[in-house]
């Protein structure tokens, strides 16, 4: 299905963005059961098996080049399998809302490889709306206090641990640059049914050797019902709903102008932080979250008086 409504692939785009972010929040009760990439494992398992109807190539599509075979690769290395990585062994190690505030990169880091890579000229209405991006989640950092209610706070606090943390997640900040980009890249080329199909497939194979000894070693009996269904519900969201939701947003919107979007990510994961995992959240942290907010109205609102200028960073990648 290919999509040509703007406002369709704005919501598409907040809408997976807003998922990944609860996700990345819920990954940390699911990273103290299972080791990181057994359950790395087990998302991908389960991701594929819900989209073994997406793999086959559909009759109107052409026979997979070479060089969108090798975006493919690369799209899941650092899109699954790092960012994967990087993001649950972050979290696990900081918190939710510690994500969050380093997360807010990630829409400078797409803009920056949109135009590095994709040669996207990037408006200054654009521009502004992610530096209100970035400054909204930023803002996070000075209004979270020390102290917070769920189990891992004690973990949290020690600095080598909390340091590391920090390491792995600007390491998923650049995963996930890099996986918007070549998601662009591929959306000229294939559906976005059989994108997350195949990329969850290289995942699969990725972590496949890691997951087979640690599952060899790994009691299962002893995990509960309740985190068996947190987990089908991860990894139907991770590897399958988030991507096709990306994927379809990307056809019509510049990688550039999507970097907006991702602050969806930081903000789902503070909320989630706050709602389930005991977190705090404060009077600042309200205005943080209206700045970051605004920045998806001034990105994604037809301004009639500057339309002209606007389209043009919007032709720049279709």
């Amino acid at each position: 299905m290919r999509i040509h409504s703007k406002p369709l692939a704005f919501f598409y785009l907040a809408l997976s963005m807003s998922l990944v972010g609860a996700y990345v929040a819920l990954s940390k009760p699911l990273a103290a059961t299972f080791p990181v990439l057994l359950l790395a494992w087990l998302r991908f398992g389960i991701g594929g098996v819900a989209m073994l109807g997406w793999i086959r190539r559909p009759a109107a599509e052409p026979p997979l080049p070479a060089r969108a075979k090798g975006l493919l690769f690369l799209e899941s290395f650092f899109g699954n399998f790092l960012f994967t990585l990087c993001m649950i062994t972050g979290v696990s190690l900081s918190s939710a809302v510690t994500a969050s505030v380093t997360m807010a990169t990630i829409p400078a880091a797409i803009a920056l490889l949109s135009w590095l890579v994709l040669k996207e000229r990037i408006s200054l209405r654009v521009m502004i709306a992610i530096s209100l991006a970035v400054l909204g989640i930023v803002l996070l950092a000075f209004a979270k206090p020390e102290a917070s209610a769920h189990p891992g706070a004690a973990a949290s606090a020690d600095p080598v641990r909390h340091g590391l943390g920090q390491l792995l997640l600007v390491g998923a900040v650049l995963c996930e640059a890099i996986y918007a980009v070549i998601g662009k890249k591929l959306t000229s080329s294939l559906s976005p049914k059989r994108i997350a199909a195949l990329i969850n497939l290289w995942g699969f194979v990725l972590t496949l050797p890691f997951g087979l000894y640690l599952a060899w070693h790994f009691d299962f009996a002893q995990v509960p019902v309740a985190t068996w269904l947190l987990l089908v519900g991860y990894a139907l969201a991770a590897c399958m709903v988030t991507v096709w939701l990306w994927m379809t947003g990307l056809q019509v919107v510049p990688a550039s102008q999507s970097a907006v979007f991702t602050v969806m990510l930081p903000l789902s994961t503070a909320l989630v932080g706050v709602v389930f995992l005991g977190e705090t959240l404060n009077g600042l942290q309200m205005l943080a979250f209206a700045i970051a907010v605004s920045s998806l109205a001034l990105a994604t609102l037809p301004l009639p008086q500057r339309g002209r200028g606007q389209t043009v960073l919007q032709r720049d990648a279709d």
